[in-house]
């Protein structure tokens, strides 16, 4: 399997570069150069194997001359072995019609373990072969940053280097961060938003001086391996509803595009899904952009719900790749304006592509608030504020009433307890699990949201390429 740059210019990779890269050289994001196809038979195939099993049969085409089955597996074991379910994502039936994928039994309480529990041991297992270390930079609107740095804490051959929004992620979410004390971990509290923060990790992958030092990867959705680990969890639960005889519906709480953008690969290698709902809150980029054809970003509006507090979806390029004719050189223009202007306009060609499978929502705090009352009280479900609103939008969908819709219920109610109480009467605890998270001991630089302070910081730190 080789991987192309959604720009164009890159070359392509194998899947051990890509994973190892995260980013492409010419500032794309990679994609495979076409889709694995899956048979009625293949799917029919997955039934009753558990989620080791399904992941190596799914992800097996994706991974091909770079991994072997068993290593696969033993990979997907070592990861999976970690979350407190069985089913690694069971689903939890609300009513005749809906259901809820949760995606937050891993060690971090949210649906970012299900891939970095995994990426953390691609990174281990690549870096293995080779004479080289890898700085990690990332950047976090709450959970990724908790997920990844878990994965890959105390790993030999990695640094790690998260930047979040200082005072916009939970108590919880930062917690889970900067109580790592592990010596390869550095947390970065930036003064702006999750956009700024991300803005300057891209930064730091085009500079050319930076990365010729450093060998720099990233584990925001952007590296193809994350994505890649989250198309699992769609024929897992399809299987389980009935594919592929049956189609599915998936509603899906989104700010970066790429949980959502998973289910779109999963109906490319034929899963029969109906309609993917991509579920936004008020910092509603991705809803005016395939409702109207209008991508321009707006201001940041903090919520209760601060992992989707995003206006810049780094994942949507990925879409206007695909859906709209895989033309690298004419979507490098299209994002060179957009980097200029924040605005642009979907092609029409773009619009229509994703309109055969997307559609959007916008839920506000009301709405919000109504859907974790209506879990709660029709079927004694406390869920989180992002879950919420991936709920509240699934019960605005327009489908055929026996097709099921499932909402990817994103993290833990506890991750969010004043939302949650607020809404329901109810403060959810932390499961045992994470343990003393209050009382230990925090360490994170406080930094101006700069290209400079940041990339100093980092380069003082970080191992230079060998």
């Amino acid at each position: 399997m080789h991987y192309v740059s959604t720009r164009g210019s890159a070359p392509a990779l194998g899947f051990e570069d890509v994973t190892l890269a995260g980013l492409a050289s010419d500032g794309g994001l990679y994609l495979p150069e076409s889709w694995p196809s899956f048979s009625d038979g293949d799917i029919r195939a997955l039934s009753g194997l558990s989620y080791v099993e399904t992941a190596v049969r799914v992800m097996a085409p994706f991974v091909a001359g770079s991994l072997g089955e068993e290593e696969l597996r033993e990979l997907c074991t070592a990861a999976y072995g970690r979350f407190s379910h069985d089913a690694v994502t069971p689903l939890v039936q609300l009513d005749h019609r809906h259901w809820l994928l949760e995606l937050f039994h891993g060690p971090t309480l949210a649906f970012k373990d299900v891939a970095l529990q995994l990426l953390g041991q691609l990174f281990e297992r690549f870096l293995s072969r080779r004479d080289d270390h890898l700085t990690i930079v990332g950047a976090t609107s709450g959970d990724t940053g908790s997920a990844a740095i878990d994965a890959v804490a105390g790993r030999e051959k990695i640094d790690i280097f998260m930047l979040h929004p200082e005072g916009r992620v939970s108590d919880v979410q930062r917690r889970q961060m900067t109580t790592v004390l592990a010596p390869n971990v550095y947390n970065i509290a930036i003064d702006g938003s999750f956009d700024d923060a991300q803005a300057l990790v891209k930064a730091m992958f085009n500079d050319a001086a930076f990365s010729r030092r450093f060998n720099v990867s990233a584990v925001n959705s952007i590296n193809w391996a994350r994505l890649m680990a989250q198309v699992v969890y769609y024929f897992y639960a399809g299987v389980r509803l009935g594919a592929p005889d049956r189609a599915i519906a998936f509603s899906v709480p989104t700010g970066n595009f790429g949980d959502v953008f998973a289910g779109y690969v999963a109906a490319q290698m034929g899963l029969p899904v109906a309609k993917l709902m991509v579920a936004t809150n008020v910092n509603d980029i991705l809803h005016r952009a395939l409702a109207e054809g209008d991508y321009s970003q707006g201001q940041v509006v903090p919520t209760a719900t601060p992992s989707m507090d995003i206006q810049v979806s780094s994942n949507f390029e990925r879409l206007l790749f695909d859906a709209g004719g895989r033309d690298g050189k004419a979507l490098a223009e299209q994002m060179k304006g957009f980097e200029a202007s924040r605005a642009m306009r979907l092609t029409n060609a773009q619009r229509e592509g994703a309109s055969k499978l997307f559609t959007s929502a916008r839920v506000d705090a009301d709405g919000m608030t109504m859907a974790m009352r209506w879990a709660y009280d029709a079927a004694g479900q406390v869920i989180d504020p992002h879950s919420a609103i991936g709920l509240a939008a699934a019960r605005t969908v327009d489908l055929d009433p026996a097709i099921p819709v499932v909402t990817l219920a994103t993290a833990h109610a506890a991750k969010f307890p004043t939302a949650v109480e607020r809404a329901t009467g109810i403060r959810p605890g932390l499961p045992s699990r994470v343990g003393d998270l209050f009382a230990r001991e925090e360490a994170y630089a406080k930094l101006p949201c700069t290209f400079e302070a940041v990339t100093a910081y980092v380069a003082e730190r970080a191992t230079p390429r060998g």
